[in-house]
């Protein structure tokens, strides 16, 4: 998983190693790869592009210390070791997924509502789904929520472990039933004693010289080469470091080393000032992704998101 995950409650199944990575999600995409015979055909089985799955199963061959597929113009071989291990991974795999179907049938059952918010949601936004999501499940319901990165989301979506979520756009969500794109307001942050926190008409590149703080790419591709393109149409070029989420990213700025973006309204933080700088433009944009049976949940997250939406 990405490292920027965090997450309220436990998930099922995983071995987590390096940097967290979802040993069942890779062990998936190495049983699909050996029984399609072709990672272009794996990738289309498993609602993905290539690049990911192929580096995704080379970093499973790093971690167990095998070689499990010879990658050939043909499509893909199993080496000797992949052949001996192939059946215990996909007993691996068919026991997590059959886990995973009883303890979503299990909650279903309770009456629990199971939804997911992107780490880049402010906490208040957070709280009021969750009540939001009470008022819609009733008082025999349950809300358990989940926050992380927008691609460990729709992951969860997908697989059944959530029952809907909010996320980041854009994002990759073929398959999912997902909701109006929202802009929501956010606000540029920068160090106290930089020019642009005082500055009458501050402008972006005055933040030359600063390190863009941001969740790493992984945690969204399509979101952060769209911030990125964003920065540099407005004449910022800036090196890029990793702040999975708000509190990582206002320690950077307040080192006066960073800026960033922050759904958070302002607030009194030592070292950091809160710019409202082209709002239209750095907005940040999130929407619901739903399974089927949560059509009526969504619409409660989707009436909570137009509230709160940017006028």
């Amino acid at each position: 998983m990405a490292a920027s995950a965090r997450r309220v409650r436990g998930r099922i199944g995983p071995c987590w190693f390096n940097d967290r990575m979802d040993l069942i999600r890779h062990l998936r995409y190495f049983v699909s790869v050996a029984d399609e015979g072709h990672f272009g055909r794996a990738a289309t089985a498993l609602d993905m592009t290539q690049p990911p799955l192929s580096q995704g199963l080379r970093r499973l061959e790093n971690h167990l210390g095998v070689e499990l597929i010879h990658r050939t113009r043909q499509g893909a071989v199993l080496t000797s070791a992949g052949l001996r291990l192939l059946p215990r991974a996909r007993l691996l795999v068919d026991d997590a997924e059959q886990l995973l179907a009883e303890s979503h049938r299990i909650a279903h059952a309770r009456g629990t509502v199971h939804w997911g918010a992107t780490a880049a949601l402010p906490d208040r936004v957070v709280t009021a789904g969750v009540t939001a999501l009470r008022a819609s499940v009733g008082a025999d319901g349950a809300v358990s929520t989940a926050v992380g990165t927008t691609v460990d989301l729709v992951t969860d979506v997908r697989s059944g472990l959530l029952d809907l979520a909010v996320i980041e756009h854009p994002a990759l969500v073929d398959g999912l039933a997902a909701g109006p794109v929202v802009k929501l307001p956010r606000w540029l942050v920068v160090p106290s004693e930089h020019r642009s926190a005082t500055a009458e008409r501050p402008t972006f590149p005055m933040l030359a010289g600063l390190t863009f703080a941001h969740p790493p790419r992984s945690a969204n591709p399509p979101a952060f080469d769209t911030v990125i393109d964003l920065l540099r149409e407005r004449g910022v070029d800036a090196a890029t470091g990793t702040a999975p989420d708000d509190r990582t990213l206002l320690a950077a700025v307040a080192a006066g080393t960073s800026f960033g973006f922050t759904a958070t309204p302002p607030s009194a933080t030592p070292g950091v000032t809160w710019v409202r700088t082209a709002p239209q433009a750095i907005a940040l944009r999130v929407r619901v992704i739903r399974r089927p049976n949560a059509d009526s949940h969504a619409e409660a997250l989707d009436r909570l998101l137009y509230r709160e939406r940017l006028r």
